[in-house]
């Protein structure tokens, strides 16, 4: 059987090469989203980790209590302490913070979330193990500093020249000195370091004499877990050490989660991929069972049973799927460097690809399942033909009836699923989503069931238009379609399912884009507003003041937020403002009261702050904060504000009031509107009043809305990429059906061609019939994933206020385009094929 199955496979390689292809494409996305997601946790893991393999023990201060930030450090008494402790090699203090890096032209250096700034401790040698220098020398005045390699060349430096640094303290230029390599510990991928002299660096990010961690050097002889315990004796209360090791563990463990997220993000993918395969190897098989009967049934008639004729078919799946999935698994390897250059950010740490024996055994596993899965069905029709009936007879179409069990339970399956998301979409709760979700497999798998059923339909409204554009080759195409109802819709469901999860997603983005487009420029009137450029940095104390003062006649603003009050009982954030200034800057649409309330202390609320907290106008509130220190507010005003935006606080207070109860408010933002207006002057005013500092960000309305609205395109972009394999799949299925169509029609186009219908006219006929299938799926796909998005959507306006669902008309043109475009490309190989039918061969053939 297994030979009879091989050669099998060997004559009729033509027609399965679709469907080899399609497991090769399936299995090639799930394996390389595999050896992508294992290689990067594994560069992630030993980028994070690399260095720590030196450091016998890290000692620092714990953290205080209340969640407050940790300011305090470990002073030189305790670092020289420590260096004495038996077993010490090197005890080297570290000093870091926010320091950033202007290139040439005054721009921030890096595009990753880290610009750190550290100090150089050289030993007596005149060395720091942490960094190799490649050119140049560590810093050794305070004027001077140093630059990871990659950031020098960004930024073009050479030693000598002069280089703007910005930290918390302000801008300020210093000489380079040296440029040196260090490991992952200290510089994550995408971001700058910059290396000072200690008392540079405690003066600019501590206090002096101050350490923010030490570092200690296991002398030989002497364990790391050995000197943990000497050194833990000998801690001074609010300090604590670990080991090394210890250290990279977390870092390993922080470092993963991103790759985790984005590889069950890829395998999500590669199962619909894998899931649209199926439809065409089903499709494959069914189409050459039915060009096999009278083999099979003479196979029957010669003895086989029907165990062995079925064990035969099943192998031939297994071979193909075997012999697929292998071809897939390396066409995966060179797909993850692929993904690794497209999907993986600037940030992501560089690697060898990683192929575990999990991947390799997992992937073919699941391709050969597949095609055996997908196969089964054909097969099982196939035995249920009897020998003397498929002998006489090639097996006939099996048209979709409307009382069929089929059609019963895809109408069922369908129902229950649209009842279940409108549920979710109406009913709402917190398992909204779980039912729609539930819902939706359900209803995606009820019309694909009943797609055979409504191609009918759907071509008899397709038809008037074809017959007027094309009467003669439009009329055949549509009977070829319908032709075969189960054939044709196994077709269409494949991409179908592709333009469910695209459209879905387009509504649910354009909707989201929209929204957050409101929220967050609608009450932004000011001209601009500064920010930290950088993750990591707070605006200093008083930079709005200095901006105020040296831009007379403009409308400045900080937005101080104050955390940890208790108001009227209730958790509060304060925002200060300045009240003279802030209504030319944000659009308080104030429902109760007057905003001119702020200039007399009081405080004006938000109208979703007051409802949650029972609050009302003119209402007194007892305030309280953990240090002890405590008043009363008034309410002045309250003013209508989305929860979700990023610049109206839920709390406006004067400045003065969060002076008085807040020593360090952060300064989140400062709002400024120029006097005369916004414009490229203007701009450059506020720039050089800032002190040309590279780590401040000067954004207009359009650069506020790309910064809090997020990247939603790109990221809709990145799964329409994903999703495109599905596409490519479903426009194999269509290539597939088509060839194996013409296979079986060579007498009927050849008796077409003798009755006068020329080369041409026949490429006409196919073409179209691959049209009419992809506007089938295309447009079952689009209805169903326009409804889902809503249904979600639906789930967001609980939860997110003036969020509305947003039709992208463009968008799903755009993909129904796409859709016949690849239809009508799959078409060009069968239809040539079709209009080369040899006219006598084919008239002559039984």
């Amino acid at each position: 059987m297994f030979r009879t199955a091989l050669r099998n496979v060997l004559a009729y390689k033509a027609r399965l090469l679709m469907t080899a292809l399609a497991v090769v494409l399936g299995v090639a996305f799930l394996s390389g989203s595999l050896v992508f997601g294992d290689s990067l946790g594994q560069a992630a893991a030993a980028k994070a980790t690399d260095g720590y393999t030196r450091i016998a023990v890290s000692v620092s201060p714990d953290a205080p209590p209340g969640g407050e930030a940790r300011q305090a450090g470990i002073d030189a008494r305790t670092a020289t302490a420590l260096a004495g402790v038996p077993g010490v090699a090197v005890a080297a203090g570290r000093v870091d913070g926010f320091a950033a890096v202007a290139d040439r032209d005054g721009g921030l250096i890096g595009h990753g979330s880290s610009h750190q700034g550290g100090n150089f401790a050289p030993g007596a040698d005149g060395t720091d193990p942490a960094y190799r220098f490649v050119k140049g020398t560590g810093p050794a005045r305070d004027g001077a500093v140093a630059l990871d390699e990659n950031t020098a060349r960004q930024g073009g430096y050479r030693i000598g020249d002069s280089v703007r640094v910005a930290t918390g303290k302000g801008a300020a230029t210093y000489t380079l000195s040296g440029m040196f390599r260090t490991d992952g510990t200290r510089l994550p991928s995408g971001g700058s370091l910059v290396l000072f002299t200690g008392s540079t660096a405690q003066q600019l990010f501590l206090a002096p004499g101050t350490f923010r961690s030490i570092e200690l050097t296991a002398a030989p002889g002497t364990t790391p877990q050995q000197l943990l315990e000497r050194v833990q004796a000998q801690l001074p209360k609010g300090t604590s050490a670990v080991t090394g090791a210890r250290l990279a563990q977390i870092q390993r463990n922080l470092a993963t989660n991103d790759s985790d997220t984005m590889s069950q993000i890829l395998l999500g993918f590669s199962a619909v991929a894998l899931f649209v395969a199926a439809f065409l190897i089903s499709n494959t098989f069914s189409m050459l069972v039915g060009r096999r009967t009278r083999e099979l049934a003479l196979m029957r008639a010669v003895g086989a049973s029907r165990r062995q004729v079925r064990s035969i078919l099943l192998a031939e799946s297994v071979l193909i799927g075997a012999g697929a999935s292998a071809v897939g698994i390396a066409v995966g390897t060179g797909v993850a460097a692929l993904l690794r250059a497209f999907l993986a950010s600037a940030d992501s740490p560089s690697g060898p690809l990683v192929v575990s024996p999990v991947t390799v055994i997992g992937s073919l596993l699941a391709g050969t399942v597949l095609t055996v899965v997908a196969a089964w069905l054909p097969v099982r029709r196939a035995m249920a033909i009897p020998p003397v009936a498929a002998l006489g007879t090639a097996e006939p179409a099996t048209p979709a009836r409307a009382g069929s069990l089929r059609t019963g339970l895809g109408a069922a399956l369908a129902l229950t699923g649209t009842a279940a998301v409108l549920y979710g979409a109406l009913a709402g709760g917190k398992d909204a989503r779980t039912v729609i979700g539930c819902g939706a497999v359900l209803a995606l798998t009820g019309a694909i069931v009943l797609i055979p059923l409504l191609s009918r339909p759907f071509v008899a409204l397709l038809q008037p238009l074809l017959a007027r554009l094309r009467p003669v080759h439009g009329t055949l195409a549509a009977r070829n379609t319908v032709r075969d109802p189960r054939r044709t819709g196994a077709t269409a469901a494949a991409l179908a399912i592709a333009l469910t999860l695209a459209s879905g997603l387009s509504v649910l983005g354009a909707s989201t884009a929209r929204y957050l487009d409101r929220a967050t420029t609608h009450d932004f009137t000011a001209g601009y507003l500064v920010k930290a450029a950088a993750d990591g940095m707070e605006l200093a104390p008083g930079t709005a003041a200095d901006l105020a003062k040296k831009l007379p006649g403009s409308a400045v603003s900080p937005l101080d937020q104050s955390t940890r009050y208790r108001l009227g009982g209730t958790e509060s954030v304060l925002t200060g403002v300045d009240p003279a200034a802030i209504g030319r800057l944000l659009r308080y649409d104030v429902v109760a009261g007057s905003l001119d309330s702020l200039a007399k202390g009081q405080i004006a609320v938000a109208d979703f702050k007051a409802k949650e907290a029972g609050w009302r106008l003119g209402q007194t509130l007892p305030l309280q904060r953990p240090d002890g220190r405590h008043g009363s507010v008034t309410i002045g005003a309250v003013y209508r504000a989305d929860p979700q935006s990023h610049l109206m606080p839920s709390i406006t207070a004067p400045d003065s009031l969060v002076a008085r109860y807040d020593r360090a408010p952060v300064t989140a933002a400062i709002l400024v509107a120029p006097d005369g207006g916004p414009g490229q002057a203007a701009r450059r005013s506020v720039v050089h009043a800032l002190g040309d500092n590279p780590a401040l960000a000067v954004l207009d309305r359009e650069g506020v809305k790309a910064e809090y609205s997020g990247d939603i395109g790109g990221q809709l972009n990145v799964f329409y990429a994903l999703l495109g394999m599905a596409l490519v799949i479903a426009a194999l299925g269509i290539a597939n059906t088509l060839a194996m169509s013409v296979l079986e029609r060579r007498k009927e186009l050849g008796t077409l061609r003798a009755l006068g219908l020329d080369r041409a006219g026949v490429t006409r006929m196919v073409r179209l019939e691959a049209l009419i299938v992809g506007a089938l799926g295309a447009t079952a796909g689009t209805v169903l994933g326009i409804f889902l998005g809503w249904a979600l959507g639906r789930t967001l306006q609980e939860s997110v206020a003036g969020y509305a669902l947003v039709l992208p008309w463009g968008r799903l043109a755009l993909g129904i385009l796409i859709a016949l475009a690849g239809a009508l490309l799959a078409s060009l190989w069968p239809a040539r094929r079709a209009a080369r039918v040899d006219i006598p061969a084919a008239t002559s053939a039984q």
